[in-house]
């Protein structure tokens, strides 16, 4: 079997999916994701420089050719190559589960798990304040069901914010969110990387009462991992971190620091399903559980099921569930919505799930430029780009 030919779609729902097909003599395709929110055109181009290797290559030859590509990308640890590996291992595990006839969980040593754990995100995009945030938090449990829900109740803070203003406005998100959903429900803080160690502390403190399940990205990654291991000695909240981390050799520290309770990798970010899948493993060894990231397209969510099932020491996955009807324009079969809190494993060969190439290209959703600095504004507070 031979790679013939590798093509990118840019894609844009709501936000930019970055999809990658892989096409091989035999007739088998294979369909990958690189979904990478703010870096899409660079993704893409680093997908078509790595096609010349692979054109005429056997598809199969998975690690061979992960670890070919990075050696060979010499620029590393590049982000920006890694997620271009990802797409494309993820499209080569699509084909290899398909020349079988077996789903790629089979291939990775069977299930662990018969269904798989998720929490809701992206309910609280549309606040503008705390009223807001409480309302859509009510809908989410009520009306989709959340057993569990993750938000950024930080906006509009900065490394060294100081204010008392926004502690009280945080502390106040926080709590009344917990009011009403109520104890039953698990609440994830999520702070995108934004403060610096100290004033990370503070605010785990100041909300570590209403009882959440973790405290994501409470500094910036580019910090040390004593600095994350601080944090994580200072409060009773769990530390996560890991979707803008690529490859085992930058997780390593984390583990090896004792700075993490739990990671969250992102398989289109950390260098595909075998790389994630060694990153699990590591993390097992310092007895940390791993709750994916997986805020993209349906190819990396069938993707992220196959690999959560096979993993020991999985604890829940992201999911987002007002993409289900953007998934299934783009679909052969529409995408399994969850149940109860669940997801099921997939059971098809290969990843499980088709992408229709006409109704990719009759949806016309072309790219769409956005502007990440709204992490850092209120949600009241215009662009300034």
């Amino acid at each position: 079997m031979k790679i013939t030919n590798i093509k990118t779609f840019i894609h844009s729902p709501h936000w930019n999916l970055i999809l990658v097909k892989i096409e091989t003599d035999e007739g088998i395709v294979g369909w990958g994701e690189a979904t990478t929110q703010g870096q899409e055109r660079n993704v893409e181009a680093s997908i078509q420089n790595l096609a010349h290797y692979l054109m005429g290559k056997d598809p199969r030859h998975i690690e061979r050719h992960w670890s070919t590509m990075f050696r060979d990308s010499f620029w590393r640890p590049s982000l920006i190559v890694t997620c271009a590996m990802s797409g494309l291992e993820i499209a080569m595990w699509d084909i290899f589960g398909k020349s079988l006839g077996m789903p790629i969980h089979a291939l990775l040593g069977g299930p662990c798990h018969d269904r798989i754990k998720i929490y809701h995100n992206g309910w609280w995009f549309e606040a503008t304040s705390i009223d807001d945030y409480v309302g859509l938090a009510e809908r989410e449990v009520k009306e989709r069901g959340a057993k569990a829900i993750k938000w950024d109740p930080f906006w509009g803070c900065d490394v060294f914010t100081t204010e008392r203003a926004d502690f009280d406005r945080i502390v106040e998100n926080v709590g009344r969110v917990r009011e009403v959903v109520g104890d039953d429900v698990e609440l994830m803080l999520d702070g995108h990387g934004r403060f610096s160690p100290n004033t990370a502390i503070q605010f785990a403190r100041a909300v570590e009462k209403y009882r959440q399940s973790w405290y994501e990205e409470p500094i910036p990654i580019d910090a040390s991992p004593e600095g994350l291991a601080r944090v994580a000695a200072s409060t009773d909240i769990p530390i996560v971190t890991g979707e803008r981390i690529p490859t085992r050799w930058c997780f390593r520290d984390l583990f090896e620091k004792r700075a993490v309770t739990f990671i969250n990798p992102d398989i289109a970010h950390a260098g595909g399903i075998l790389e994630t899948k060694k990153i699990a493993d590591m993390a097992h060894a310092y007895y940390v559980g791993v709750t994916p990231h997986n805020s993209a397209g349906p190819i990396l969510n069938a993707a992220s099921l196959h690999l959560d099932a096979c993993m020991p020491n999985f604890v829940t996955n992201e999911f987002f569930p007002f993409d289900l009807p953007h998934w299934n324009e783009i679909l052969v079969e529409p995408f399994p919505p969850p149940r109860d809190g669940f997801l099921d494993i997939p059971t098809k060969p290969g990843l499980g799930i088709e992408i229709d190439e006409e109704k990719l290209q009759a949806t016309n959703r072309p790219y769409v430029y956005h502007d990440l600095s709204s992490f850092w504004r209120s949600p009241r507070q215009p662009s300034t780009g």
